[in-house]
């Protein structure tokens, strides 16, 4: 059972989380409409597109990326505020050990934790399949892929030299296949191919196909042709961001598929699939951090609470920068980069939460 005081501290920490993240995010959000205004008039996007497909997405997507540092300052706030009004005090002094008064913060960071792991896997994904669908239509640029390469299973290589959206259509598409002992066996060439959406089928223009078979091939030449591969342009033509509209289930289930083609990509969703996780466990970090700092009364008062905050805010950001970086050009595996920053400010918290019991 909850007593007074702990039901009094959730609804301070639940209460100033939710405020600052609505505050933060209309913010936000009011300059993402300033900046991007002009692009949804010229292209006529509807206002209920704009409301609900984009800022909603919009809200919980960088809502939820930002939940751990407003965790950070909302407890640094409204414990910073109850320790300048000396409420702190006559809780200290009541004979109860300090722990006990972390138990509702971490109850508290416990709630918002599962909730951000719940949209980080789940929720998120899907309402980004609007966000990002949204700006495919009514803001992006022209997404262009050029000389593509790489290799699938049944030893198989696919190359094209050009591929814009706005288009549809592949130039100069070639795919090759090898035997178990390298040597190669089939080999096709289509000067333009266009991919049925949401299929393995493609139409293929003045196509060259030539079957290396023991002990003879054949070689035809055809002015047009229906086929089927066994990739698609979706999986080929991707914007950076495209892991952010999938299920955990599905990244997961990208990147084997990448790891067979050898993408130099997989690094990047591996980091996107791991971070799920990590961010939200940060909450518990940040929430030890932010009550070790801001319970004590400071003679700056609480601006003087939030500057240190602030500090480790930054520093926090920044290791994590760090460490997806060299996730990506050093070869640290990406489950290891993602949550050495927490372990390094896991071991901090605990180290200012034993110099705050003094």
């Amino acid at each position: 059972m909850l007593s007074i005081l702990d039901k009094y501290i959730v609804r301070k920490f639940l209460s100033t989380f939710f405020f600052m993240l609505t505050i933060i995010m209309l913010f936000a959000m009011v300059f993402d409409v300033s900046e991007k205004l002009s692009e949804f008039i010229s292209n006529k996007a509807p206002v209920h597109a704009i409301i609900f497909e984009y800022y909603f997405s919009f809200f919980l997507f960088h809502g939820n990326m930002f939940s751990s540092m407003i965790v950070f300052i909302s407890v640094i706030w409204f414990t910073a505020k109850l320790a300048q009004d000396t409420e702190l005090i006559p809780m200290f002094y009541s004979g109860k050990p300090m722990l006990r008064f972390l138990r509702p913060y971490m109850l508290s960071a416990t709630v918002l934790m599962v909730l951000s792991l719940l949209l980080n896997h789940f929720i998120v994904p899907n309402a980004n399949k609007l966000r990002l669908g949204f700006e495919e239509k009514y803001y992006r640029d022209v997404m262009t892929v050029q000389d593509y390469h790489a290799d699938y299973p049944n030893n198989t290589t696919v190359y094209f030299s050009n591929y814009t959206n706005d288009e549809g259509k592949v130039s100069n598409l070639i795919v090759q296949r090898w035997d178990s002992l390298g040597k190669p066996v089939f080999f096709l060439k289509a000067n333009t191919a266009e991919n049925i959406p949401n299929t393995y089928r493609w139409k293929l223009n003045h196509v060259y196909l030539k079957q290396l078979q023991f002990p003879k091939g054949t070689l035809r030449q055809v002015r047009s042709m229906d086929t089927v591969f066994n990739f698609s342009i979706q999986e080929m033509a991707q914007r950076e961001n495209v892991a952010e509209t999938m299920t955990s289930l599905e990244l997961s289930q990208m990147i084997s598929k990448e790891k067979n083609k050898g993408s130099s990509r997989v690094p990047f969703y591996e980091i996107e699939l791991h971070q799920r996780t990590s961010y939200p466990f940060a909450t518990y970090i940040l929430t030890l951090i932010g009550f070790s700092v801001s319970s004590q009364k400071r003679r700056g008062g609480i601006g003087m609470s939030i500057a240190i905050g602030l500090a480790f805010v930054f520093v926090y950001i920044f290791s994590m920068k760090i460490m997806a970086v060299s996730a990506l050009n050093l070869g640290i595996p990406a489950v290891i980069a993602v949550w050495i920053p927490n372990l390094l400010f896991g071991v901090t918290s605990i180290v200012l939460y034993r110099h705050a019991l003094r």
